[in-house]
Order: structure tokens, then C-alpha cells, then sequence
């Protein structure tokens, strides 16, 4: 989104005038206006200010993202997706990214907004995009939000390797097998610690079971292969001011800490229910 639509959303959020909110970011009031006209850009330590000023006063940047963002309607078997990157994308749409993700190599976009953008916030260059998937003529998985689901994030990212060979192993490898599309819960940012202590012995499956059902999971879509990379039609192309950025830093944090304690306290209430990682593995050979 531009600043100038981001500053005049909250400064009328304040219900402020260009005058007093000067004041309030510590500028002349003719940078407000020039900001507001796109006759000149806040630098990082004015976007800074700005932004401490809307979370001071509970001003959500975020929702105004989704509001501007989320718009795009399709039809048949059509879905609308977002999907974040780094640097941008160069050239066609490819099944790349690294080699141990949620679902293996594929091209990734999710049906939340949130997600991407707190994975990329970080980066000068961010680039958000609006898709449209068409699903026709592909083949498609989908994955339950269960303890397969935990169990296939577990064998993409290469930790049932060590029950390679097993009928255990094999199972999640053909679950993925011949499909053109995967679609499962995001392994989100509320997540990510998790699911680490589920693979360090932290917590037993029962245990990350109940994380499943406490922690908000999105849905990801992820394109397996040439041919349905074909079919991801890019909508629209949004750079993320700093505005965005420290304000979707500043969620990712937020979101990580509440996994944080959400896993800590479910780890005392199942820590002698179900099974660990390393005793599932072992049950596995």
C-alpha cells in the first residue's frame, strides 16, 4: 500500500486534522499534506513515529491491509490467494522453494492475509501478491488438521528419515505422491515453536494435537508442479511500506510469544498423556 493512503487512513481514523496530527509525529504541517498528496515520502524515522502514534492510539494498519487487499471475488472453481515473497517474483511462477517446507518443494500461497505478510515483513524489498488458483484438471490432496497432518510436516522437513524404509515412512511420502496440489493447514507463525518441541521430545503428540485446536491455522495451497503453477494467475502486486512492516513486525512477535505460552502450558497439562517423537519413530521400525 502506498504511505499516503496509510498516513490518511489514520490520521482520519483520529479524526485529526492535518494540523494536529503534525503535531502528534513531530512535523510541519505542510509534510502531512505533501505525504497525503504523494508530492514526498516520510523517511524510516517519521514511518516510525507515525506508527507509534497509531498503535499508541489502536489505529490497525493490518485491517485496513485486509480491507484494500482482500476484495478480489472469483467464481467456479476459482480461489482468491495471497502468497509472499523476499525480493519478488522474476519470471514465470515456479514449484520452488526450499526443499524442507510444510509440504515439500512447491510454490506456497495461503487463504489468510496475515500469514505471508508476517513472514516477509522483515524485508526491504517484500512484495505481496494477490492470486487466483485455477484447481481444474489437477489433482489435489488435502490434509486433515490432525496428527497426519503434523506427521507429514514431519517427513517433508526430513525428520521420519530415520524410519526411512518403514511402512510408516511410506505412508506420508504417498500421501503426497502424483499430485499436482497440496492443501493443508499453514504451519504458521503461532506455530513454528510447536512444532519444534513436538520433534525435540518437548511435547507428545496428544499435546500437539491440543495446540491444533487452540492456535488460529490458516490454509495453504501449494502448487507441486509445473502444470499447476500454469494455473496461478497473478492478480495484483503490492510493495509493503515501512508502515506495514513494523506493524507486521511487531504482530509476528506477538504471534510467535503466544505459541510460546500456548506450548508451555499445554506442555504441563499432557506431559504424561500420549507419545513422544523419538518413541513414535521407534514404534515406527
Amino acid at each position: 500500500m502506498k504511505p499516503s493512503q496509510i498516513i490518511k487512513y489514520i490520521r482520519e481514523s483520529l479524526s485529526l486534522s492535518q494540523e494536529e496530527f503534525a503535531d502528534k509525529v513531530d512535523v510541519a504541517r505542510l509534510a502531512v499534506t505533501r505525504w497525503e498528496n504523494e508530492k514526498a515520502t516520510p523517511n524510516r524515522m517519521a514511518q516510525m513515529r507515525i506508527y507509534e502514534v497509531a498503535k499508541a492510539m489502536n489505529v490497525s494498519i493490518l485491517d485496513y491491509m485486509i480491507k484494500n487487499l482482500s476484495q478480489h471475488k472469483v467464481e467456479n472453481n476459482l480461489v482468491a490467494l495471497f502468497h509472499g515473497s523476499k525480493t519478488g517474483i522474476k519470471g514465470k511462477i515456479k514449484p520452488i522453494s526450499r526443499d524442507r517446507c510444510d509440504f515439500g518443494q512447491g510454490f506456497y500461497m495461503g487463504t489468510q492475509l496475515q500469514q505471508p505478510l508476517t513472514l516477509i515483513c522483515t524485508h526491504a524489498e517484500s512484495v505481496l501478491y494477490v492470486l487466483e488458483f485455477d484447481l481444474n484438471n489437477l489433482k489435489v490432496v488435502h490434509v486433515p488438521t490432525d496428527i497426519d497432518w503434523a506427521m507429514l510436516v514431519a517427513y517433508s522437513r526430513g525428520e521420519l528419515e530415520k524410519c526411512k524404509g518403514t511402512s510408516f515412512y511410506d505412508k506420508y511420502r504417498k500421501m503426497l505422491e502424483g499430485s499436482d496440489v497440496v492443501i493443508g493447514s499453514i504451519a504458521n507463525d503461532r506455530l513454528f515453536f510447536v512444532l519444534d518441541r513436538f520433534f525435540e521430545g518437548a511435547i507428545t503428540d496428544k499435546g500437539l494435537v491440543e495446540c491444533l485446536s487452540a492456535l488460529q491455522l490458516g490454509v495453504q495451497y501449494v502448487a507441486l508442479t509445473e502444470k499447476a503453477c500454469s494455473q496461478v494467475k497473478i492478480i495484483s502486486e503490492n510493495i509493503l511500506s515501512e508502515l506495514e512492516r513494523l506493524c507486521l513486525d511487531d504482530i509476528s512477535k506477538s504471534n510467535r510469544q503466544y505459541g510460546i505460552e500456548t506450548a508451555n502450558e499445554i506442555c504441563k497439562n499432557y506431559r504424561r498423556e500420549g507419545r513422544f517423537f523419538d518413541e513414535i519413530l521407534k514404534d515406527a521400525k
